[in-house]
């Protein structure tokens, strides 16, 4: 059987990151394990168990060195995976074999690593997000001057800037940042909590210690890398924690999907475009053709995680008291695929706003055509200033205007407002005068300040965390 005549996983095979698929590779798991098992016995020996030097140090000397095919075999006789791993691991360290997961559950091993791969998946989830925003920060601050035009509703609106807009993206992207930075600043591990989170085992082992007992936790706790535990807790860490970390997932794709809607609508505008490649093929069969691909994939793995994130609520809104064991499978998919779309998504966005595509001719002209009824507010207040009575000139600009509209809707012709509330003896301006306030950058308001102070205020000080974040490159798979 060959690669072809299996099904893969897209996520896998297309999307993501090799290093993140690393994080949730069988290798990374079980060198995981035994990490766990080699600080296990060293916490047992420090509280006095008789566990000699001799087992950990060759526990440690197998630590990496994982006998797959002998645990695969094991595994077909028990139809246990932990136990399988402990009895392979036995098998090197034969010394050792006899105090190797002593006192622990499968959760032990299982539930930690688990929160481990999640954790350091956040952390390359937090570098990218950087890198995201430090590519935004470049190309909002070349284009915080260039007027563009702004929409609500996706009806033309006042102007705004380029830049302005890209601020607004990258916004979206530091509340992510501060998300996923709480995560990791209240990070924790199970600890070693036994069959139902009573730590009974280990009173036994302890000869009815409580002290000692209660001091596992820390010990496990501190030789992993970590300072914080749950403090109760049935077998399994909380269920509630893998709703909170794909919460936080969810977050990023929805700030990716909204930004790849305004750049489709403004690739469809002719404004900007995501890149494109020098050989790309946008249609199979319209070879004119270029379609926002990234963009649209990125809105599809969005789509995806945001619907991944019931998957985690159910699990935990379902267990039954200390724990049941119907969280594994869909565990197992659903927290590592949310992980690995949201790495791909990531990298999408990388990918595009490294090369992010302008056309300021195509900008102007589109705000220019919509300028002139931008400018009646300031037309209006000239006239008054002039004399005018500012209920009798509003009403007049109303009905300018939507002539003015018509004559662009019905006949497709140009918009000449302008010429119309010249000839108006209402309104003592004259074309010239007129033509003069319509320069774009007059109506942008503080957008080029706003831009500046958002950048160096609020990004930043994110940037100054993530000094190599500017240095990454995302590969896709196109």
């Amino acid at each position: 059987m060959n690669d072809h005549s299996i099904y893969q996983s897209p996520l896998s095979a297309r999307y993501a990151s090799k290093e993140m698929k690393y994080l949730f590779s069988e290798e990374k798991k079980f060198k995981t394990w035994r990490k766990l098992w080699i600080a296990l016995a060293q916490a047992e020996q420090e509280l006095g168990l008789s566990i000699t030097d001799e087992q950990i140090a060759q526990l440690q000397e197998y630590a990496e060195d994982i006998n797959y095919d002998v645990a695969k075999a094991r595994e077909a006789v028990v139809r246990h995976d932990v136990m399988s791993h402990v009895y392979a691991y036995g098998q090197q360290a034969d010394k050792a074999a006899g105090i190797i997961h002593l006192g622990a559950t499968s959760c032990y091993v299982g539930d930690n690593t688990d929160l481990i791969v999640m954790h350091e998946a956040l952390e390359l989830i937090l570098e990218k997000l950087a890198a995201v925003l430090a590519r935004l920060k470049n190309f909002a601050l070349e284009y915080k001057d260039m007027p563009c035009l702004a929409f609500t509703h996706f009806q033309a609106a006042q102007p705004t800037t380029i830049g302005k807009r890209a601020s607004l993206w990258a916004q979206d992207l530091v509340m992510d940042y501060e998300e996923i930075s709480w995560l990791l600043e209240h990070k924790k591990l199970l600890g070693q909590k036994g069959t139902t989170g009573t730590q009974a085992s280990f009173l036994e082992l302890f000869d009815g210690d409580s002290q000692k007992a209660a001091q596992i936790d820390k010990l496990i706790c501190e030789k992993m890398g970590y300072d914080d535990w749950f403090a109760v807790s049935g077998q399994t860490y909380p269920r509630k924690y893998d709703t909170r970390v794909l919460q936080a997932l969810s977050s990023i794709a929805q700030s990716a999907h909204k930004f790849s809607n305004d750049l489709r609508l403004l690739q469809h505008k002719k404004e900007m475009e995501e890149p494109f490649a020098k050989n790309q093929i946008g249609s199979s069969a319209m070879a004119y053709k270029r379609n926002p691909m990234r963009c649209e994939r990125m809105a599809a793995l969005a789509n995806y995680v945001i619907s991944d994130t019931m998957n985690p609520a159910i699990t935990a809104a379902t267990q039954w008291f200390e724990r049941t064991l119907d969280d594994s499978a869909n565990k197992r998919i659903a927290v590592a695929e949310a992980f690995l779309a949201t790495d791909g998504i990531l990298d999408l966005y990388l990918n595009i706003t490294d090369g992010l595509v302008v056309y300021p001719k195509v900008v102007e002209a589109d705000l220019r055509k919509e300028l002139p009824f931008m400018a009646t507010e300031n037309i209006m207040m000239d006239a008054v200033k002039a004399g005018g009575n500012r209920q009798e000139l509003h009403e007049l600009i109303r009905v300018h205007s939507m002539e003015a509209g018509r004559q662009v809707k019905e006949f497709g012709l140009e918009n000449d407002l302008l010429d119309r509330i010249a000839n108006d003896p209402a309104f003592p301006l004259t074309k010239e005068e007129l033509e003069a306030r319509m320069d774009p950058s007059l109506y942008v308001g503080r957008a080029p300040e706003q831009t500046l102070e958002f950048f160096s205020q609020v990004v930043d000080p994110i940037l100054d965390k993530h000094p190599e974040a500017k240095n990454l490159v995302a590969e896709i798979n196109v």
